[in-house]
């Protein structure tokens, strides 16, 4: 994904005026005086990553200083904002009056209405704590991102040679061109080749699409190379000549470029602004913010959750392997949904009171409204079900995988994306039904995210998940990619850190959803909404974005 800018502001409250951040996005922030900090995936230390200007005598300062900051939707990116009010030239925060502190993730400014996340500043005795300092009232900060615009360009070329010289002593040449951007050290990097045209002095090459990125790192005026060369079969390609320019140059339009005695044309140039995950997250659907419906947390029951055995057994000292991939994935994806309500079901057991065999139960016991509020609100339906249902076989996913389907068939329009989360310890029973319903599913705004929990076989779940092979049934193939499967075996961290084991196995269970995601809405040709206007407080004037 591409950059992000944030444009933060504080309200502080009553001291004495006199005295008083293919990455996805980056960020950038400072404070009168604010520092913001990083939290490292896997532990628990914070990193001072920048600081603010100092602004003067304000209780509400509006600040310049932008930090730019690399933005996963994969992980869990933790930020933390102090700020001080500065007493003197010390670089020793110590030295200088807190007044207060706030915590939030980068997920979360970017998931906001608007992309503006409004938070109260708290003690700092801890991130639960919003109380302030005692006796004072500390106020708020407001910290707003932006993506990056010179991240998300591209352009179209296409060239053509013009009596280029032969160097094939039967037949003409066969020509293609090598495009270089040059680096701050003077030396050159290949961003681009073009095909062959075969035995041809006047090729017409065909148009290709380039980011600005690879082709000058976003530098206008940086030196391009293009170089010609006649193709062999054997790999010593004879060269033909070279010329350089630059984007600023290329882009004013049709123009010659002479290699030695013949030349190359710029036949056209076209600039692109590339629609990215953000701009759907920021455009949004219902309330202004795109309702990603992480709509399912479907787990299959198995085992006695009372035994040390079971992969459901409830420990007093840590979590079993099923909530930690709830959990895991559960803090990331909350982020982006504006309620914060799920819908969490089970499949595989027998309910009470008659012991009816059921896969596709409420995990809060209340059929006709399974939402539950927020990641915790999910975490105690499931301690709670383990409680209340017997565990019974066998595991079929079509029913769920159909559920889901069902609401996502009814909205169409690219204002609401589901996911479905699937936790299972072992073998589909409904493998062919199984794979008939993703071949359905996949010409729905839907994605199906399977997490394989214990030591059981998964080739099953690899024949799904369709990296390699496009999963098909009855001689038809889906139409995109929609299931992504992970073991989570693979990701647990053998020094038993299972903070750094669950951000791991997050990154890579949420990695493809934004390319899924996109891959609907092109294929669909739905455009993001735009984006709401800027937020202006009442009673003053528009603000000037940055």
């Amino acid at each position: 994904m591409n950059s992000s800018s944030f444009l933060n502001m504080a309200a502080i409250g009553d001291f004495d005026p006199l005295s008083a951040t293919i990455p996805a996005t980056k960020v950038e922030i400072t404070v009168s005086f604010c520092v913001l900090y990083t939290q490292g995936i896997g532990n628990k230390e914070w990193r001072e990553f920048g600081r603010t200007e100092v602004i003067d005598n304000t209780l509400n300062p509006e600040f310049v200083r932008k930090f730019i900051l690399d933005y996963f939707f994969e992980e869990r990116q933790n930020l933390r904002f102090d700020l001080y009010d500065v007493d003197s030239k010390s670089t020793n925060l110590s030295k200088h009056d807190f007044l207060g502190q706030a915590y939030c993730t980068l997920g979360e400014i970017v998931g906001s209405l608007g992309s503006r996340l409004e938070k109260p500043l708290g003690c700092g005795l801890s991130p639960l704590c919003v109380e302030g300092i005692p006796g004072k009232k500390c106020g708020t900060i407001i910290v707003k991102a932006e993506e990056l615009s010179n991240c998300r360009e591209s352009v179209m070329m296409q060239f053509c040679g013009n009596k280029l010289d032969k160097k094939d002593f039967f037949g003409k040449s066969d020509p293609f061109l090598v495009f270089y951007r040059s680096n701050e050290d003077g030396t050159f990097t290949i961003c681009h080749k073009t095909e062959v045209v075969k035995n041809t002095l006047n090729p017409v090459w065909q148009a290709f699409k380039i980011p600005v990125r690879a082709l000058c790192n976003g530098d206008y005026d940086r030196t391009i190379k293009i170089e010609v060369y006649d193709w062999d079969r054997d790999g010593s390609h004879d060269f033909i000549g070279e010329f350089s320019t630059s984007y600023r140059e290329l882009s004013r339009g049709q123009s010659q470029f002479n290699v030695y005695e013949v030349s190359v044309t710029l036949l056209s140039f076209l600039v692109d602004i590339e629609v990215t995950f953000l701009d759907y997250i920021k455009g949004g659907g219902e309330n202004g913010v795109l309702n990603l419906n992480w709509y399912f947390f479907s787990l299959w029951f198995l085992g006695n959750p009372a035994q040390p055995t079971s992969l459901h057994y409830m420990s007093p000292y840590q979590l079993n392997a099923y909530a930690m991939a709830l959990k895991a994935v559960g803090e990331i994806i909350q982020d982006y949904d504006s309620d914060k309500m799920f819908p969490a079901l089970g499949f595989g057991a027998k309910l009470p009171p008659d012991g009816r065999v059921s896969h596709e139960f409420a995990l809060n016991g209340n059929p006709q409204n399974p939402y539950c509020n927020g990641i915790d609100g999910v975490m105690e339906a499931y301690y709670q079900s383990l409680k209340s249902v017997q565990l019974y076989g066998p595991t079929n996913f079509s029913p769920v995988i159909n559920h889901v389907a069902r609401y996502a068939a009814s909205v169409k329009d690219g204002s609401q994306y589901f996911v479905l989360l699937i936790i299972t310890d072992g073998v589909i029973s409904d493998m062919a039904q199984t794979k008939e319903s993703i071949v359905n599913a996949s010409c729905l705004p839907m994605s199906i995210i399977i997490v394989g929990v214990g030591p059981a076989e998964f080739d099953a779940m690899v024949e799904l998940d369709g990296d390699e092979v496009r999963i098909s049934s009855r001689g038809r193939y889906a139409e995109r990619d929609i299931v992504q499967f992970v073991p989570f075996r693979d990701y647990i961290d053998r020094t038993g850190n299972h903070i750094l084991s669950m951000a791991r196995l997050a990154k890579d269970v949420l990695a493809e959803i934004p390319d899924q995601f996109l891959s609907y809405m092109r294929t669909r040709g739905i455009k993001p909404s735009p984006a709401p206007p800027p937020y202006t407080p009442p009673g003053h004037p528009l603000q000037t974005q940055i």
